[in-house]
């Protein structure tokens, strides 16, 4: 199997989905699968936001409506 095929055969991230209000991320992936991160307060939220905002390119990071 070449490194290309190989590459073209890994799951990844679509869309990040952030809803500030419920402290809550929808990580949806090129496969279909969906997760949830509920973050249990606002420190853990902003350090979760802080994470998707240096990895997550701007295109596929989308806010919801507060």
């Amino acid at each position: 199997m070449s490194h290309i095929t190989a590459w073209m055969d890994e799951e990844y991230l679509m869309k990040c989905v952030v809803d500030p209000t419920k402290k809550t991320f929808y990580l949806y992936s090129n496969e279909g699968d969906t997760k949830e991160i509920v973050c249990d307060n606002t420190n853990q939220f902003m350090n979760v936001l802080s994470v998707v905002r240096a990895s997550c390119p701007e295109d596929r990071l989308v806010y919801t409506e507060v």
